[in-house]
């Protein structure tokens, strides 16, 4: 049963776990993983673009907490999945996720980027920034700033990812708290969900 969130409560964590090629092996992985009842919203930002996600008929199968595929203005609220829609950039306000039409129509997206910059300017609960398997280097260009704001940022590791181009350059932006698979990233995530930041030992992994 999730808890209902007042407009004012803005402090919850959220774990966005960033991903693409590859990726839904990672979220299957990790939701498994995961219990429902710790008190954290997980943002599932897959950078599609032009096709419609599935994910939000996909993942219930693999959790029992409710899946929703965001809409604007859409409530963020604990021991939930949210799932970004296609060609769309995704930022908060207010305790609400908004929608924007994609900023990057061509090339590979940053949605990823966008909404981890996002999340460092307009959130104030604990931070989790996951960046699994994937094309590209989406969500890599944040991962400073979530650390910057006192958050926790993790990289699926490589050897465990299908497509290892997205996690090699999270890892490469030497900002990196965890190199782990996505079984020992719910771990650490239900660690640091019940943890102080400040008791958290974390440290950084090179190229």
């Amino acid at each position: 049963m999730s808890i209902r969130v007042g407009p004012l409560a803005k402090d919850i964590p959220i774990v966005c776990v960033g991903g693409s090629a590859g990726g839904l092996d990672a979220y299957v992985r990790l939701l498994q993983n995961l219990p429902a009842d710790m008190g954290v919203a997980i943002v599932i930002v897959n950078h599609i673009r032009n096709f419609p996600t599935q994910l939000h008929e996909i993942l219930p199968h693999h959790t029992t907490m409710p899946v929703d595929l965001i809409t604007e203005r859409l409530q963020i609220e604990p021991n939930r999945v949210f799932i970004i829609p296609e060609n769309r950039d995704l930022h908060v306000r207010n305790g609400e996720f908004r929608l924007k039409p994609i900023s990057k129509p061509r090339g590979w997206p940053d949605v990823i980027t966008i909404f981890l910059r996002s999340l460092t300017r307009y959130w104030d609960g604990k931070l989790i920034a996951v960046i699994v398997s994937g094309y590209d280097g989406d969500g890599a260009a944040a991962l400073c700033g979530i650390k910057e704001v006192g958050g926790i940022t993790i990289a699926q590791k490589l050897s465990t990812a299908s497509h290892p181009d997205m996690p090699e350059s999270a890892i490469a932006s030497g900002c990196i708290d965890f190199v782990l698979s996505p079984e020992d990233i719910a771990q650490e995530i239900v660690l640091i969900a019940r943890r102080n930041p400040s008791d958290i030992d974390t440290k950084s992994y090179p190229k």
